[in-house]
């Protein structure tokens, strides 16, 4: 049986953290090869073998990116020049990131905009300056979140010191904009952006917010990283050729 990403390389910013190691093994179980790249090489490689990805493997290339850096990110575009597809599943932010709306500076506001919505747009701009180089097609999937589609259930945090952080929100519904916009100004079949929105991911919360968000759901309650996966395998294969400027939402209906 053919696999969805045979003799594809696909470049995957991140892929130490939670869903971008499950990408990565995904990524390379569908035939492409992959690049993996993330601020901590060696703290990368030690969570894809945790997932157990063979990182000796020829298919996989382990290298140092700061997202937030403008020349980090463009060198990577100049040293990795023949990409088919790309994904950011980074999350970078401030030591001030998380605290409720009330308590939240302009200053740490700022700052977390820059940081994350600023390296989204960077990495973006740079996909597409290395379409307008190598004119062959390339898929970019940028992560978004539900609460880029709707306002937070704040009631399911009732009981934890657990919020939806300002910043989170603001960032992710811009990213989906941010995608379309540049979708637009290249105008070409073969260069697509779309977005794929998770629910919550999870990530050791506690069992009373758990059962909360559960009740939001149609049974399942928090996803684990590999749940959106699917999507993101989707959105880079030739199988969504034409799909782009889009957002796919994996929640178990719970934006419902």
């Amino acid at each position: 049986m053919e696999q969805l990403l045979e003799n594809k390389t696909i470049l995957i910013a991140g892929a130490g953290g939670l869903l971008g190691a499950k990408l990565v093994a995904a990524v390379l179980a569908q035939g492409a090869k992959v690049i993996g790249a993330d601020l901590h090489v060696e703290a990368m490689r030690e969570r894809l073998v945790e997932n157990g990805v063979n990182v000796t493997q020829d298919e996989l290339t382990l290298t140092e990116l700061d997202i937030t850096s403008e020349a980090s990110v463009k060198a990577l575009f100049a040293q990795f020049c023949e990409i088919d597809g790309a994904v950011n599943t980074t999350y970078p932010r401030n030591k001030t990131y998380g605290k409720h709306f009330y308590d939240v500076t302009l200053e740490s506001f700022n700052e977390n905009l820059s940081l994350h919505l600023g390296s989204t747009f960077l990495f973006t701009q740079q996909c597409a300056a290395l379409f307008r180089r190598q004119l062959r097609p390339l898929s970019l999937i940028n992560i978004s979140s539900i609460y880029g589609v709707i306002a937070p259930k704040f009631d399911i945090y009732s009981g934890t010191h657990m919020t939806t952080p300002v910043e989170y929100v603001a960032i992710k519904s811009a990213i989906q904009h941010l995608s379309k916009y540049v979708v637009a100004y290249v105008k070409d079949s073969r260069f697509r952006i779309n977005c794929v929105s998770p629910g919550g991911i999870m990530d050791q919360q506690p069992e009373t917010f758990l059962n909360e968000y559960k009740k939001n759901t149609n049974g399942h309650g928090m996803l684990d990283a590999k749940d959106v996966v699917g999507a993101i395998l989707f959105l880079l294969s030739d199988m969504s050729r034409y799909i782009t400027g889009q957002n796919i939402i994996v929640d178990d209906g719970f934006s419902n």
